[in-house]
């Protein structure tokens, strides 16, 4: 057992994995008493001023922290009102968007049918000049015979 000053080593057991100490600490003065008092501190007593100014004090902070609860709920409602109305406006401009996209495919494929109409229509015309043409040499060539 070692001793240096206000600390004891003390060796408990030496093996081959390693060795164990206990290390003692004595106290620093010798009228030193145990760290726990053996009685409570003796409160103060306290006046009916102190206790209502407390209360107050403590209502004060409660209605301020109640006040901070509301502020930040009042935010928050008002974020979603801003949120709801961006998404509103968001989908009623994709609505148009979208509306007008049908509308400009819908002329497109108008002007298309009509486009494919006459085209067959001037077909079917130079058609039936041709199938005329024919009948009248046809014709012709009848009488000739």
């Amino acid at each position: 057992m070692a001793t240096s000053g206000d600390i004891q080593v003390k060796e408990l057991d030496k093996r081959a994995s390693g060795q164990a100490f206990e290390v003692i600490l004595s106290p620093s003065a010798p009228d030193a008493k145990g760290e726990f008092p053996l009685s409570p501190p003796k409160k103060k007593e306290m006046s009916l001023e102190e206790i209502q100014k407390k209360l107050e004090a403590a209502e004060e902070r409660r209605k301020n922290q109640e006040a901070e609860v509301l502020k930040h709920l009042a935010e928050k409602r008002e974020h979603e009102k801003e949120v709801i109305q961006k998404a509103m406006e968001e989908n009623t401009n994709f609505s148009k968007m979208a509306e007008e996209k049908l509308n400009q495919k819908m002329e497109a494929n108008k002007e298309n049918r009509t486009a494919r109409m006459a085209a067959l229509n001037e077909k079917f015309k130079e058609k039936e000049k041709k199938l005329e043409e024919v009948r009248k040499n046809k014709e012709t060539k009848e009488r000739e015979n």
